[in-house]
């Protein structure tokens, strides 16, 4: 098995998000859970994507963590069709079937790789924002709030969108990641994408966090966007057609431009580069 290290929605090396990416060939069967599972420890990074290959332009991608496997990967789906387009297995102009436990999704091949996400949805459940805010404000800065609502919003993986007063606020939360997991347990979702609107040239700044799944901060997340992105129509901050800019990473020193784009038909694509950093061959089985 050939495995890839790839910074995804970057296009210089170490920015962005990291991924691991494995491919398995045309029709190859997939290897175990349990050897995906110690690959994807073993690499260490927040997802790990298998692709087996099943036509020229149609494969089934599998992302694990090191802790589970999980529907739904957007940075990790960037980092594997940026492989497949550098290692001449897809071209550019190329519409690619990207079969997944969330769902069959296009992605379209360019300069950018975008990724058609699941239907877009608010997830109704009751959310307790007081104890969402001391979750978040761990340090008892008192954070102002804005009069945005929190909504629970999901295009494949759901998270919960909090919106942030500024950027300044948004860089100085302390979640307490210990309160943040059992409150991700109790709702049954990710984590929290926090947004702090802006006019500096993207749509807004962003940080998402996820410690229920062993990931305390991520540089960049596809599928958290994309939930942004519905949520900011939902609130009617943008119409379709949209395009939207997201900075995210700035905490982590891992810089990540998230594209997302909201279709008149209501579909959300996400979108961005990616860079190769390293490859090699996994000499293990099973």
């Amino acid at each position: 098995m050939r495995y890839y290290i790839v910074d995804a929605f970057t296009s210089d090396a170490f920015g962005g998000n990291p991924a691991g990416v494995v491919l398995l060939g045309m029709n190859s069967a997939f290897p175990s859970d349990k050897l995906m599972l110690q690959v994807a420890a073993e690499l260490r990074y927040s997802e790990t994507a298998f692709v087996q290959q099943n036509g020229p332009t149609e494969f089934t991608v599998r992302y694990f963590t090191p802790a589970s496997e999980v529907d739904l990967c957007g940075h990790a789906t960037i980092a594997t069709f940026g492989v497949l387009r550098q290692e001449g297995i897809i071209g550019d102009g190329d519409v690619c079937i990207n079969h997944t436990l969330a769902g069959d999704l296009e992605v379209h091949i360019g300069q950018q790789v975008m990724m058609q996400m699941a239907a877009a949805r608010r997830v109704d459940k009751p959310l307790d924002t007081d104890r969402l805010h001391k979750v978040m404000d761990s340090t008892s800065a008192v954070m102002q709030w804005p009069e945005l609502s929190v909504e629970i919003i999901s295009t494949g993986l759901p998270d919960i969108i909090m919106p942030m007063c500024s950027v300044e606020a948004l860089n100085a939360m302390r979640p307490d990641m210990d309160a943040l997991a059992e409150l991700s347990r109790d709702l049954d979702v990710v984590g929290v994408h926090a947004v702090a609107l802006t006019e500096d040239g993207y749509t807004g700044h962003v940080r998402n966090f996820g410690p229920l799944y062993g990931v305390p901060e991520e540089s960049a997340t596809g599928t958290a966007n994309a939930a942004l992105t519905h949520y900011l129509q939902r609130q009617g901050i943008i119409t379709a057609p949209a395009t939207c800019r997201f900075l995210q990473g700035e905490a982590m020193q891992r810089p990540s431009v998230v594209t997302t784009s909201l279709n008149n038909d209501g579909s959300i694509w996400v979108g961005g580069q990616c860079c190769i950093i390293a490859k090699g061959d996994l000499l293990v089985k099973g």
